[in-house]
């Protein structure tokens, strides 16, 4: 019976493949934008919204391009639904973005400057990005939560979002990864592939947990620089506002300005930085979190298997005590409950057998999607860098008469 459902499950597996390079052919859209985040109210009630944008030609939605304004709260309870109804079938559902306390504190009730802006585009393009990531997902795509949130005007309050995100989140990840292992620290592992594969991506999770924090430090140095020219460009200023030699005062004042043409430099840098490599990295320690979530959620599946042969054991060696001590009237209830019991046991090995499937095509396809976002940002961070260092050698070239004028 179990080879047979094995044989099965591999066939499903490849007519859901052809199934979906299909699809691919067809390559429909959905682009979603999340802009304009909006504070409503005043002090510590205060919140804000974002405009979400959506633009598609599928014909399960109503319109082909429409707009709805959503509280960050609403994409937590969407997280929350969605995981609720996929993670225990062995999909991967992509965290949302952190919470942050001071963060939103600061907008709240403090006045609009550089930091709560800042503040509020990571979030925004924090939120545009998990948005995107359950759109591309074609079993989430047909949630009708996801619709709902797409499309209705106005969604029900969520609530128990508190821990959805952020150290709650990775917390309990942690807490989840930590009880499997213990319950299941003997699971004889048929197939090599999620063993090597689970050790993979605890591996790939550590290296980006240091690499976030070293691109982090790189962030802040980038900052300080433009801080520093900054400060250099003004000295500069005054210096050659006070210069009696002409072509000196003339020389000291060019040289401030390219000092900051380079400190917008350092500044534009900077954010990118952060927005294309820290942010990226980021949402890959969740995201690898999420993964480790669907092996877990595979071992707790096998575990409840197990339990059932366990039990159903038990019942068999209890039938063959009732027909050794020649007790009829007890007999037939405990045949009813092997009955039972059996009928567990194969559905909790379809069970098994079912998510080990998606498991697999869930991790192939993060794989994939990961070599592709990767890709896309590193060739644009290193376009900026490009960018960057052709400006500061023009800079400099248009510098260098000045400075060989001097007498």
């Amino acid at each position: 019976m179990a080879s047979f459902w094995k044989t099965m499950t591999k066939i499903c597996l490849l007519l859901e493949e052809e199934e979906e390079e299909q699809e691919q052919e067809d390559q429909f859209d959905v682009k979603i934008s999340v802009t304009d985040p909006e504070k409503i109210g005043d002090g510590m009630n205060a919140y804000v919204v974002y405009r979400v944008t959506t633009q598609t030609n599928l014909l399960m939605f109503k319109s082909k391009h429409f707009t709805v304004k959503r509280r960050f709260s609403d994409f937590l309870g969407l997280y929350e639904k969605l995981s609720e109804k996929h993670s225990q079938n062995g999909f991967i559902i992509a965290p949302p973005p952190e919470k942050s306390l001071i963060g939103m504190t600061k907008v709240k009730v403090g006045k609009e400057d550089s930091s709560s802006a800042e503040f509020l585009e990571r979030r925004r393009a924090a939120l545009e990005r998990y948005l995107q990531r359950i759109v591309s997902h074609p079993t989430l795509l047909q949630d009708p939560d996801v619709r709902d949130f797409l499309e209705k005007d106005e969604l029900p309050r969520a609530v128990s979002t508190q821990a959805l995100s952020g150290a709650g989140l990775l917390k309990m990840f942690n807490r989840a990864t930590d009880a499997v292992n213990k319950m299941t620290i003997k699971m004889n592992e048929s197939d090599a592939w999620f063993e090597d594969k689970f050790q993979e991506v605890e591996c790939e999770e550590q290296h980006l947990r240091k690499l976030h924090t070293v691109v982090e430090t790189l962030v802040n140095h980038r900052k300080e620089l433009a801080l520093n020219t900054a400060l250099f460009a003004k000295s500069l200023a005054m210096l050659g506002s006070s210069e009696d030699n002409t072509a000196l005062s003339r020389a000291l004042s060019q040289l401030a300005e390219v000092e900051e043409k380079i400190e917008q430099l350092h500044q534009e840098q900077a954010n990118s930085d952060f927005f294309l490599l820290a942010e990226l990295l980021a949402d890959y320690i969740r995201m690898l979190s999420a993964v480790r979530g669907v092996f877990d959620q595979r071992m707790k599946t096998w575990q409840r298997w197990q339990d059932a042969q366990a039990i159903l054991q038990k019942k068999r060696e209890n039938e063959a005590r009732l027909l050794w001590a020649n007790k009829p009237d007890k007999l037939q209830q405990a045949k009813d409950e092997i009955t039972e019991w059996e009928s567990r046991v194969t559905q909790y090995e379809r069970d098994f057998e079912r998510i080990s499937v998606t498991v697999r095509k869930e991790v192939t396809r993060f794989e994939k999607e990961k070599s592709k976002d990767f890709k896309s940002h590193i060739v644009k961070y290193l376009e900026t860098l490009l960018n960057s260092q052709h400006k500061l050698v023009k800079y400099w070239e248009a510098f260098l008469p000045e400075a060989k004028v001097i007498s």
